[in-house]
């Protein structure tokens, strides 16, 4: 039968809480994944940075042990291995989810979703085949990506975004991180301590810019320390490629500079998945590259909801998880408004 209570369009931290939740409330759930069962989060942004930053710290540990009473002779560390415990630990989490879906009698739908009228949805197979479900209620949750400028066309070996820098294959020598948002600076702490020379380039006058001044200053004083260039008020406007390396031009008030390195990471923001879902066909409303939604996450269309990135509000993976419980709930008949 392919007739659901609920189909989940996307597994992240979003879309597989609300699919647990929905089972929970007795109603028949699928969830659609067109890769790993956890979305971003789970597979290539908080947790396996997370693993790879405590790697990074357990290092500098290990280079102060001194400090701390403790005699270490030598220390030295194995990047590919890190790099291998940090993909084992996003492997471990994803099969979590996959033994999650089958606990609750979840129907994983394994391919690329597209929305379409009448409550309807196509899941297109790796190997082709489109295959057409319906349901009641359909909850839209494919979150974000990495944003491209146009000037840092990524070609995942020279310009790589997060998900490449999680993997690459040989330590890098130098590195630029464009961008100094939650994503640049994590990655500019790991490689730092890692040994390779960072230089973080970004466009507004501060660090971390959503936050507190206080903050970002205290950081800019401890990457300085630590040996990791910054430089603010700073806009890379062009990346030559043709060599070994990249040769950045950043400009600043003083001018232009030109920085080479072997890697140049984008991290300037994220990018709402919500592109080629079939939004436009159904007659969805977006504004600035998010899908709008009431305060119990329908949107314009009855039968048709969104969570998560692709909503107004934080991209945040706990703030994405609560608000598909609330739209489920109220598919489910709680939170019913007294004046309704």
């Amino acid at each position: 039968m392919n007739t659901f209570d609920v189909i989940v369009l996307g597994s992240g931290p979003g879309g597989y809480v609300t699919a647990i939740r929905a089972s929970q409330l007795g109603l028949k759930t699928a969830i659609i994944e067109k890769e790993s069962l956890g979305g971003v989060c789970l597979n290539w942004g908080c947790i396996p940075t997370k693993a790879l930053l405590k790697s990074a710290q357990v290092f500098e540990y290990l280079q102060h042990a001194s400090d701390y009473g403790l005699k270490v002779s030598e220390a030295d560390k194995d990047f590919d291995a890190v790099v291998a415990r940090s993909r084992s630990v996003a492997d471990g989490m994803s099969k979590g989810v996959q033994f999650l879906m089958k606990k609750n009698k979840i129907e994983v739908l394994n391919g690329y979703g597209t929305v379409r009228p009448g409550k309807k949805v196509v899941v297109k197979g790796a190997d082709g085949k489109e295959t057409e479900y319906s349901a009641s209620h359909i909850i839209i949750a494919t979150g974000a990506r990495s944003r491209e400028l146009p000037a840092l066309p990524q070609d995942g070996k020279k310009i790589i975004g997060y998900r490449k820098a999680m993997t690459l294959e040989k330590q890098p020598e130098k590195m630029i991180v464009v961008g100094s948002g939650a994503i640049g600076v994590e990655f500019a702490y790991f490689y730092n301590a890692m040994g390779t020379e960072v230089t973080v380039v970004e466009y507004l006058p501060n660090i971390v810019p959503v936050e507190d001044e206080e903050v970002s200053k205290q950081l800019e004083r401890s990457f300085k320390k630590s040996g990791i260039k910054i430089m603010t008020s700073a806009e890379v406007t062009k990346v030559d490629t043709s060599g070994s390396g990249v040769k950045a031009t950043v400009k600043t008030a003083k001018g232009e500079e030109i920085l080479e390195a072997d890697i140049l990471l984008s991290a300037v923001g994220i990018k709402t998945n919500i592109e080629n879902i079939g939004l436009e066909d159904v007659g969805i409303a977006t504004d600035r590259d998010k899908i709008i939604v009431d305060d119990f996450y329908q949107t314009n269309i009855p039968g048709y909801y969104a969570i998560g990135d692709v909503t107004q509000g934080p991209a945040l993976a706990h703030v994405a998880s609560a608000e598909g419980i609330l739209c489920v709930e109220k598919i489910a008949g709680m939170h019913v408004d007294p004046l309704d």
